[in-house]
């Protein structure tokens, strides 16, 4: 664990029903009263924008704009338009309904209007940028996986390369988030478990970095927790809205441990899938995360085993040796794995995505090589061994 950490988590949560109608009230405390309502067309057309807009109304606050045209792997282009919309209207503060596209495309659109320009390549280098102009910023997330409503992180596609562009920034994170059950009722089961999944990884690689700390174990170890509780809960009934909210809650508090500690191996391999074959971001860490800890074992052997007492509770815990608790760990991440694929359908290898190929292998790695989450895993990783994991997950 590191000797010297640094934790900060400044967003106001607003969690559980009726969260929604405060919005208004939060953004007039920001002085903020012509919000650009940022969304997709799924959420559009399956009526939670309507909900949402409802809600503002309620309170006495209509959107100034609303968008829903964001992609599901936003990028650039997408994020300077938005700015250049925002302003045209003349808004005054962003609301993010989705998941970590939208979330990530209003975190984007942010540092263009903070720093006063028209490109989010000029805010490259951002976590060095003094804040700039504040632009008031609500996130209502619609999906318990990214946990991008606590962090300091947005991922935009640069798709002229290829690659998914992390910036970094303590001025990233919202003012407030929303976690309010009618939001995540409808997410079908699939999306359910990749989503859920990941969060699930964004708790283990936070607790298990060279970065962690005591702070950020704490809210990684009650996510393992909730998540393993409640994810079989809401792929098999998505309507069960308490088992939905302690997953919110889970997502959340993993997003705020990554966010203040990082993640690992997993992510920098999923982010190279990602940019170079489209693999979608939850799918990709449900495939990788066994590998990649078997990887890790021998440098997180004393650290995987206490977390079996968070992923398995007390009393597999108690009953297992401790020289083979480690093991266990794995062994039950596969199993909720194997549970929820054969809810879902939910792919376990890289082969069952049917969107990578062998001969990706090797631009697959070398785009991880150079992703910044690879630097604060445990064990150190070079491009024959990141070859080694993706020729195990393949079938």
């Amino acid at each position: 664990m590191s000797a010297y950490y640094e934790f900060k988590l400044p967003t106001k949560i607003l969690s559980g029903d009726g969260a929604l109608e405060h919005i208004p009230h939060e953004l007039e405390g920001l002085g903020a009263g012509r919000p650009l309502l940022l969304s997709d067309q799924g959420l559009e057309q399956v009526g939670t924008v309507k909900t949402v807009q409802e809600a503002l109304h309620q309170g006495g606050m209509d959107p100034a704009e609303t968008f829903c045209h964001i992609p599901p792997d936003s990028s650039i282009e997408v994020v300077n338009q938005v700015a250049a919309l925002f302003r045209g209207k003349n808004c005054d503060s962003l609301i993010a309904l989705g998941g970590g596209s939208v979330i990530d495309t209003a975190k984007g659109v942010g540092m263009v209007l903070a720093q006063a320009g028209s490109d989010l390549m000029d805010a490259a280098g951002c976590e060095v940028l003094p804040r700039g102009e504040h632009v008031p910023f609500v996130a209502i997330p619609t999906t318990a996986g990214t946990g991008s409503e606590a962090t300091l992180v947005a991922v935009v596609a640069d798709p002229a390369n290829h690659v998914k562009m992390e910036f970094l920034s303590y001025h990233l994170l919202p003012d407030v988030a929303v976690l309010d059950p009618r939001m995540t009722e409808t997410l079908p089961p699939r999306i359910t478990a990749a989503t859920g999944f990941d969060a699930l990884v964004h708790a283990i690689e936070a607790a298990t970095c060279l970065q962690r700390n005591p702070v950020s174990d704490a809210f990684a170890e009650k996510a393992m927790a909730q998540i393993v509780r409640a994810l079989p809960q809401v792929v098999k009934n998505g309507r069960d809205r308490k088992a939905r909210m302690v997953m919110a809650n889970g997502s959340l508090l993993a997003g705020a441990a990554f966010s203040n500690s990082m993640v690992g191996l997993v992510h920098a391999i999923g982010h190279a899938l990602g940019g170079v074959c489209h693999v979608a971001h939850g799918e990709a860490m449900t495939i990788l995360l066994p590998a990649v800890m078997r990887y890790n074992l021998a440098k997180c052997k004393d650290r995987y085993g206490e977390l079996l007492l968070h992923l398995a509770g007390p009393e597999v815990y108690a009953s297992t040796p401790a020289e083979l608790r480690a093991q266990k760990t794995i062994d039950t991440l596969v199993a909720l794995r194997q549970q929820l694929a054969d809810l879902t359908g939910l792919p376990t290898t890289l082969s069952q995505t049917g969107k990578v190929k062998e001969e990706d292998f090797d631009a697959v790695a070398r785009t991880a090589l150079n992703d910044g989450a690879i630097i604060v895993n445990p064990a150190e990783a070079n491009y024959d061994e990141i070859i080694g994991i993706l020729k195990e997950v393949w079938a």
